[in-house]
């Protein structure tokens, strides 16, 4: 990134850098080079031609990028999931449908090539990646259209099959990530034409990609990701929902309903976080333990993928996710009285199942938590303890849980 202040110019790695000094910038291309001058900036190819490009303005707050009074920033981040979703919602509901700025799906090809495309594929890394193994979720539930996840690291460095008519997208907070771009720029030299889903405008995805869905999450400054995840569901949601009316998978009257309960989550999310002494005394007596397991069904599976790696990231225990159906092909040989076992179970439908599952691993020892809705007591009996979140459609729950 190269600012341009006044009577200087800088040179840094990333926007927040420069944000005290400077809101005008140019972001540098691959093989691109800038010389920098008191009172002015050069940029070459690295053939050594003259680049003539107008700078980027960058509208973050600077206070966006400091801790605005929290000990770190990833707990600001947390704080900040619920506006983030709200900012990312808002401005593409329109009525009772979904508004892309972005994406002119009126338009006849837009109209043609996503209600007519055979698969969704979705590649991405890290977080990306559990946010796009809901959205497999989120799309085959809402538009019935076969999803394939790969890890963009995986999809680079094998000889993938694909369709130019499928529906491409590519997930990345930063726009930056090496193996995601790498995935894109395969999909493009055969044909493909490439949505991506990120935080950063300007970034090398954002410029690269055919199409560009922002998350609008803000700057996020920790390592371990929290508000660019959620923004990411609520993005991939309403593709999910948009490709759903497109297909005519969908009726008005559902489609109505899950906007007016996707509206309803950035408030429920405000709810849960204020109200956290539940979780910090829960954790004061589990911290101990040696090895953590998470598990749940469909949605749940998706989103337990992604609480395992938080749990890695922040504070280096031990931590897993599974299907809950695969507990007996392998997992429950682990499960030990050093093991706390979270069961994410919001599907209604998997109760019974899910409830089976718990009674495995108390049984050999292991301390038990459940998330699930307000009012459930299904588990009440079953688990050490439960946590509950605000009532939502089941295919919303990662939103929230």
């Amino acid at each position: 990134i190269v600012g341009l202040g006044k009577g200087e110019n800088l040179l840094a790695s990333d926007v927040p850098a420069l944000l005290a000094h400077s809101r005008e910038v140019y972001f540098l291309e691959d093989r691109e080079l800038a010389v920098l001058f008191r009172d002015h900036v050069d940029l070459y190819t690295d053939q050594g031609e003259r680049i003539i490009r107008d700078p980027s303005h960058v509208d973050w707050d600077i206070e966006a990028a400091e801790k605005g009074g929290y000990p770190h920033f990833m707990l600001k981040e947390i704080h900040e999931q619920p506006k983030a979703l709200s900012d990312t919602l808002r401005p593409r509901l329109a009525g009772h449908d979904i508004n892309f700025d972005e994406i002119n799906f009126d338009a006849a090809w837009a109209v043609s090539a996503w209600a007519s495309a055979p698969r969704v594929l979705i590649t991405a890394c890290g977080t990306a990646w559990h946010a796009a193994m809901v959205g497999k979720y989120a799309f085959e539930y809402f538009a019935r259209i076969p999803v394939e996840v790969d890890i963009a690291s995986e999809y680079r460095y094998r000889n993938p099959v694909f369709n130019a008519g499928d529906i491409f997208i590519v997930v990345s907070q930063s726009g930056e990530t090496a193996d995601t771009l790498a995935a894109m720029r395969l999909i493009k030299k055969g044909g493909g034409r490439v949505l991506a889903v990120t935080n950063v405008v300007g970034s090398t995805l954002a410029r690269e990609a055919d199409l560009v869905l922002y998350t609008w999450a803000g700057p996020e400054i920790a390592v371990a990701s929290t508000k660019a995840f959620t923004t990411q569901l609520m993005c991939l949601y309403l593709l999910a929902l948009k490709l759903g009316k497109l297909r005519s998978q969908i009726s008005d009257d559902d489609f109505s309903r899950y906007l007016d309960a996707l509206e309803t989550v950035p408030g429920k999310a405000e709810q849960i976080l204020s109200n956290t002494g539940m979780i910090q005394r829960f954790a004061s007596r589990q911290f101990s333990k040696g090895k953590v397991f998470f598990m749940g069904r469909q949605f749940d599976y998706a989103l337990g993928l992604e609480s395992a790696l938080k749990l890695k990231e922040i504070n280096y225990t031990h931590s897993e996710s599974f299907a809950a159906g695969e507990l007996k092909h392998g997992p429950i040989a682990l499960v030990d009285t050093d093991t706390l076992v979270v069961t994410i179970a919001t599907q209604r439908n998997l109760f019974d199942k899910i409830i089976s599952n718990i009674r495995e691993v108390k049984s050999r020892g292991a301390s038990t938590l459940v998330i699930t809705w307000q009012g459930e007591e299904a588990f009440s009996s079953v688990a050490d303890e439960v946590f509950t979140i605000p009532d939502a459609p089941d295919c919303f729950s990662p939103l929230l849980a």
